[in-house]
């Protein structure tokens, strides 16, 4: 079979966002050098049609989604129906199971096997929100029957992930992982005058790399700075994200005099490295991540993270980090149970956490779930780090059956 054309349509996608526009980016890159066509539409304050690494980029004028600190979406149905027909694709990715649900039913008109990648849990997000558990999860539970009768699949990238659609019956849910570019994140991006920049040598150098919004919980980070202040250790925090509660973090750190550096969007993604390889340890405060990017980056950095309980970061983190409730008080403690570990043995087991994850699997896995070829990935050279530990790729996992009607109880 030659090369297909993946078309990928995505919402809250920014120039500042995060987990997201990195797996948009690894994929298409991925999808590119196997021999496919991907081509990414997003939205955008105005209209744009760009060749890049990831394929083509496509641009499309839509609306900011009040209170989400700039997020926009593709509203327009008939220009995007237009533009899916002139480009004819022979599989089609969607990354928003809300405004765009609509893609599934015009997919299954022109007979085109299409997809959802479900990137956030949709009863952790509305939790977040402040519905009642029982209300948002019969909410999330009629989202859901929605999606999975139109989508031929939907792809997560979890167990924890899949478990809101197990819990309704759906029957066409195949799972594919993210990755983590073994290459560009490894320790020895570690930068000792980048940390004496933001902590003496007597303290402990705490990185929250987050969207700050309302469903990733940033405040808890500060909460576990008081705790662990209060409890006599010496630690400093560094922010680096924007969004929409950032002056009110601000404003809390101001008044309780807490050590927090705020940097807003880091967009180096070098320098982004550097801040995750020089930290004591990360914190993913956020109880409705589905993968965690963010936190994946850090371990391939050899930092260890004090991850959420209430996500799916505990199963990717594995032993190199420490899960805690969602609380400042319960992050504290796991900060302090990694930091009771030796340093060695921890960045050690961070480093080999992340060679768990690498992108050629994750592309492997994302396009068997397409049902499209898949060439043999190349070896990668990698770069041995201060530990000592080499890169290496992630065996792929990803589960394929042929396109079927999809089936829900």
């Amino acid at each position: 079979m030659s090369g297909l054309r993946i078309v990928r349509l995505a919402n809250f996608v920014t120039p500042a966002s995060g987990g997201l526009r990195t797996a948009l980016r690894e994929l298409g890159k991925g999808y590119r050098e196997a021999g496919h066509e991907p081509v990414l539409v997003v939205p955008g304050a105005r209209e744009s049609d760009r060749d890049t690494e990831q394929g083509r980029v496509i641009t499309l004028p839509g609306p900011v989604l009040p209170g989400t600190g700039g997020y926009r979406v593709l509203l327009a149905e008939r220009r995007v129906a237009r533009l899916l027909e002139e480009l004819a694709p022979d599989r089609l990715e969607v990354s928003d199971r809300t405004t765009l649900r609509w893609t599934g039913r015009w997919a299954r008109r022109a007979r085109v096997p299409a997809v959802m990648v479900s990137h956030e849990t949709a009863d952790g997000v509305l939790r977040t929100w402040g519905l009642p558990e029982r209300t948002a999860r019969r909410t999330a539970d009629a989202l859901n029957r929605r999606t999975a009768h139109a989508y031929a699949r939907v792809v997560c990238t979890t167990a924890f992930a899949e478990r809101e659609f197990v819990r309704i019956g759906a029957r066409n849910v195949v799972r594919a992982p993210l990755g983590v570019d073994l290459v560009e994140r490894h320790p020895g991006l570690y930068d000792a005058g980048l940390r004496a920049r933001y902590a003496r040598g007597d303290e402990i150098l705490l990185v929250m790399c987050s969207r700050l919004s309302v469903e990733k919980r940033p405040g808890t980070a500060l909460d576990a700075l008081e705790a662990l202040r209060r409890r006599g250790v010496r630690a400093v925090l560094v922010v680096a994200g924007d969004g929409p509660l950032r002056a009110r973090l601000e404003q809390r750190a101001y008044e309780r005099r807490l050590p927090v550096a705020f940097l807003g969007h880091v967009a180096d993604r070098a320098a982004l490295g550097a801040l995750q390889a020089s930290a004591d340890l990360c914190l993913a405060p956020g109880p409705a991540e589905t993968f965690g990017l963010a936190a994946l980056e850090a371990l391939a950095c050899g930092t260890a993270v004090a991850v959420s309980a209430s996500s799916a970061l505990p199963e990717v983190v594995g032993s190199a980090g420490a899960v805690a409730a969602d609380g400042g008080e319960a992050f504290a403690d796991a900060v302090q149970t990694l930091l009771a570990r030796p340093l060695r043995e921890r960045r050690e087991a961070a480093r080999a956490r992340a060679e768990c994850f690498g992108w050629d699997a994750a592309v492997a896995a994302f396009l068997a779930a397409h049902d499209a070829p898949v060439r043999a990935p190349q070896p990668r050279r990698t770069a041995m780090n201060r530990t000592g530990v080499p890169g290496s790729a992630w065996a792929a996992d990803g589960r394929s059956a042929g396109w079927t009607t999809p089936i829900t109880g």
